[in-house]
């Protein structure tokens, strides 16, 4: 049979009429922290949001059922996720909508939202548009229209979710009372929801502001003098990020009496940004292309500046490295124009944090991505050569895989970061 265009079916467009019928935009579960200070700024430009966070054996097996086995771990998991919410009856089947990212790279999560589609015909949902959240114009949905007050307010809900998260992370673990560093989590989130309702907070004068003044009240929780195993997570983005993708992999430390380093989600945006700009450099491209990445980085290497100068504040905590600065760490290892499977920042992240103390790193990776195993497995003992004191443990996550066999490995890895420990301590 010949091929023709009328046997392609036209994806269905997120509308201006899905718009104000307040369809719910469903998100999988990725930062939950950020995601409350997000949800209300979306908000003000009529955008109802909701996280996915469901998991378990059954959440898999609905992903399976639709998406090949062989495909990407995320993929798969995601795919799960939003099938059981159009099956839980929370939602109007009628009136929802999924947005998934595309990368615009290597990744194979640029294809994702056409093999989610194919999941869904299948399912009996043609009607449910999938939203791109992505930076290169991949896909145009007319519905989709934002002030750039609520793309500036985003960026800030992303400057301050990374301060209370690597704040807390460091508190936490030591505080004489327990759940005062999460009650003053909550406080300041309740107040910057209450801000950016306002239309006010994202301004570079009062972000200083407020990260000062919560970086005040951090200081004055009573800690513990208590020497902890310190744990830094790096890895593939949304296994780091992703509670049911990780298994709640934070929390597992906590039980396991450690301190816990989440990387920036804002650092990572810059360096995925700055890539596209170093293969400009590196690999040519269109002039004008060029003249406006080095626009937006002058801005976006601000807008981290002032993240991390704000953690310098105060010399207590550990502030993450500026990518301009953590860059020249994967020098001698692999090149800064290779971006594929997190590329040059795994290795260079794990120098770093070996370096501030969080010498013990997990490293998460999804099954099925080809370029992530490389990356990790390529620069891994690279980078033991480089700092003999990096104990790192590489934990893949696919469907087959148990979280017991998960942990065991996790595990290990902190039996001899203890045994380090005890010895540094005598």
């Amino acid at each position: 049979m010949k091929t023709t265009l009328k046997h392609f079916k036209k994806r269905v467009e997120y509308s201006l009429k899905m718009k104000r019928e307040k369809y719910t935009i469903l998100i999988p579960e990725m930062a939950p922290l950020h995601f409350r200070l997000i949800k209300p700024i979306l908000a003000r430009d009529g955008y109802n949001t909701d996280l996915m966070g469901y998991e378990g054996p059954e959440v898999l097996k609905k992903g399976l059922q639709y998406v090949h086995n062989d495909i990407c771990y995320p993929c798969l998991l995601i795919t799960g996720q939003m099938l059981t919410a159009m099956e839980s009856g929370k939602y109007d089947p009628n009136k929802v909508a999924m947005m998934i990212t595309q990368s615009g790279g290597g990744c194979r999560d640029s294809n994702y939202i056409n093999l989610m589609r194919k999941a869904f015909e299948k399912a009996g949902y043609p009607q449910v548009p999938f939203l791109s959240a992505n930076t290169w114009f991949m896909e145009y949905n007319s519905g989709v229209l934002m002030r750039i007050s609520t793309l500036f307010m985003a960026v800030a809900g992303m400057v301050y979710g990374d301060f209370l998260m690597i704040l807390g992370n460091q508190v936490r673990p030591y505080e004489i009372n327990k759940g005062e560093t999460d009650a003053l989590i909550d406080k300041w989130i309740e107040f910057l929801i209450n801000e950016f309702e306002h239309g006010r907070g994202y301004s570079k004068k009062a972000m200083r502001k407020n990260l000062h003044a919560m970086g005040e009240e951090f200081i004055k929780i009573q800690k513990t003098d208590e020497k902890k195993v310190k744990v830094a997570i790096v890895g593939e983005l949304f296994l780091k990020y992703s509670v049911p993708g990780n298994n709640h992999l934070e929390e597992f430390l906590a039980e396991q009496n450690c301190e816990v380093y989440m990387p920036s989600m804002l650092g990572f945006g810059v360096y995925k940004t700055n890539g596209a700009l170093e293969e400009l450099k590196k690999f040519g491209g269109k002039p004008w292309k060029r003249v406006i990445m080095e626009i937006v980085m002058k801005w976006y290497f601000g807008i981290e500046d002032l993240l991390i100068s704000a953690i310098e504040e105060f010399p207590q905590f550990t502030a993450p490295e500026r990518v301009t600065d953590l860059v020249h760490r994967a020098e001698g290892i692999i090149d800064r124009a290779n971006s594929m499977g997190e590329g040059w920042y795994v290795a260079a992240e794990v120098l770093e944090f070996a370096e501030h103390g969080y010498e013990n790193v997990v490293c998460v990776q999804p099954f099925g991505c080809l370029p992530c195993h490389v990356a990790v497995k390529g620069v891994l003992n690279k980078v033991r050569q480089v700092n003999p004191k990096v104990n790192a443990v590489d934990i893949e996550y696919d469907p087959g895989a148990t979280k017991v066999n998960q942990e065991n490995r996790i595990k290990l890895m902190l039996a001899v970061a203890r045994e380090n420990l005890e010895k540094e301590n005598a």
